[in-house]
C-alpha cells in the first residue's frame, strides 16, 4: 500500500428530489435528514462526506441499510452524479469528465463486483470472465489466456468450459470476481459481494480476496453492513449513518476508541484481542524493563499472538518499535484487561 492518494472525496452531497441543487443551496445544513425531508420533500442520501483512499488499500464503507453507503460508492464511479462536491481520482476531478471520459474510466480503470453475480447464463465461465476484454476489442486468443490466468487465481481451475448454472453460489461469485479482475483495473469496487452467501462460503471468499489483494495490491472499495467483515477486510473503515460518516479509522482505532454509541454498538461483540495491538495498551517502560534483557515484542503484534508468551514470561515484556527501541512494556494483566469487552 502506498501513501499516495488514489481517490479523494471532498464534501460530497447527494440529494434525491425534484430540485436537489436548489434544496442544497437553501437548506439549513445542520438539519437532520428527517427534518430536511419533512420540510422540503427531498432526501439527503449523502451529506457532506470527505475522505481519502490511498493507492493499494482496501477501504471499507460500512453502515446499516439506508445509511447511504451504496449511494456514496456509486458517486465515486459517477453511476450516480453527486449534487455537489469533488470526486478526485489520480489528481483529476471526475465531476468534470464528459461521457467519453467516464466510459474510459469505467471500462479501463475501474471494475465493480455486486451481490448478485450478473453472469451471462448462455456463456461459459471462461467467456463470462473475458467479457470485459471482448468489449475492449482484445483478440480472442489473448483474452482467453488472460481469463485462464485469472481463473486459476480465484481457485476455479477446471471450470472454464462449464456454464454458470453448473456452479454453486460461491463459485459463481468467484467468476464475478475473476471477470472484474480480468481487465486489470486500478480500482475494484465491491457492493456487499458476499452477503448472499452461506457463512462458511462467505468466510472462504473473504480469505480468498485478502489473499488476492496481497498479491495484486489494487485500490479496493468494499461495501458491507457487517462490522466483523469490515474489520477483517479493511485497512481503513468509514462508518456511515443517515448519509454522514460517523467515524473513519483503522479497525484497531475504531474498536479501541469508538466515537459515539452508534459506533460502540458495532464494536461490542468484536473479539478485541484479535484487533488490538500491543502499542494500543502498553504502559510506559519501567527502569527495570529498560535496563534488563527481558523478552521483546513488537508494538504492532496483535494481543492474541502474545497470550501464551505473556503467561510463560511471568512478568513484563519489553515493547519495541520498528527500530528495535523499547517504547513501553506489557504483561499478562494488561492483556487480560484489554480482552475484557467491558473495559
Amino acid at each position: 500500500m502506498s501513501d499516495s492518494p488514489k481517490i479523494i472525496c471532498n464534501n460530497i452531497w447527494k440529494i434525491f428530489g425534484t430540485y436537489p441543487k436548489r434544496t442544497l443551496d437553501t437548506i439549513d445544513r445542520s438539519l437532520s435528514r428527517a427534518e430536511v425531508q419533512e420540510q422540503t420533500g427531498h432526501v439527503i442520501a449523502v451529506k457532506d462526506v470527505s475522505f481519502t483512499i490511498k493507492k493499494g488499500e482496501t477501504f471499507v464503507v460500512m453502515g446499516l441499510s439506508g445509511s447511504g453507503k451504496s449511494t456514496l460508492v456509486r458517486c465515486i464511479s459517477r453511476l450516480i452524479d453527486p449534487t455537489a462536491g469533488e470526486m478526485i481520482i489520480d489528481g483529476e476531478d471526475i465531476m468534470n469528465y464528459n461521457d467519453a471520459q467516464l466510459t474510459e474510466l469505467r471500462r479501463f480503470r475501474m471494475s465493480m463486483v455486486f451481490q448478485h453475480f450478473g453472469l451471462f447464463p448462455h456463456r461459459k465461465v471462461i467467456d463470462n470472465i473475458s467479457f470485459g476484454l471482448e468489449i475492449r476489442g482484445v483478440p480472442k486468443k489473448e483474452r482467453r489466456q488472460r481469463a485462464t490466468e485469472v481463473l486459476e487465481k480465484v481457485g476455479l481451475h477446471g471450470w472454464a468450459d462449464h456454464y454458470p448454472r453448473e456452479l454453486s453460489g460461491g463459485m459463481q461469485q468467484r467468476v464475478g470476481l475473476a471477470r472484474a479482475m480480468a481487465v486489470d483495473p486500478e480500482i475494484l469496487i465491491f457492493d456487499e459481494p458476499f452477503s448472499a452467501l452461506d457463512p462458511l462460503i462467505r468466510r472462504e471468499m473473504q480469505d480468498e480476496l485478502i489473499k488476492i489483494q496481497s498479491e495484486v495490491q489494487k485500490t479496493m472499495i468494499f461495501i458491507t453492513h457487517d462490522f466483523l467483515e469490515a474489520i477483517k477486510m479493511g485497512d481503513h473503515i468509514a462508518i456511515m449513518k443517515d448519509g454522514e460518516i460517523s467515524q473513519i479509522g483503522t479497525p484497531e482505532e475504531i474498536v479501541a476508541n469508538p466515537v459515539d454509541d452508534y459506533v460502540r454498538d458495532f464494536t461490542e461483540d468484536v473479539p478485541r484481542y484479535k484487533v488490538l495491538s500491543v502499542g494500543k495498551i502498553m504502559r510506559a517502560a519501567s527502569d527495570a524493563t529498560l535496563a534488563s534483557g527481558i523478552q521483546k515484542v513488537s508494538e504492532n503484534a496483535k494481543l492474541d499472538t502474545l497470550i501464551d508468551i505473556a503467561i510463560a514470561a511471568n512478568g513484563p515484556l519489553a515493547v519495541v518499535d520498528s527500530d528495535n527501541q523499547i517504547v513501553g512494556e506489557i504483561d499478562q494483566s494488561l492483556i487480560l484487561k484489554a480482552m475484557d469487552t467491558r473495559s
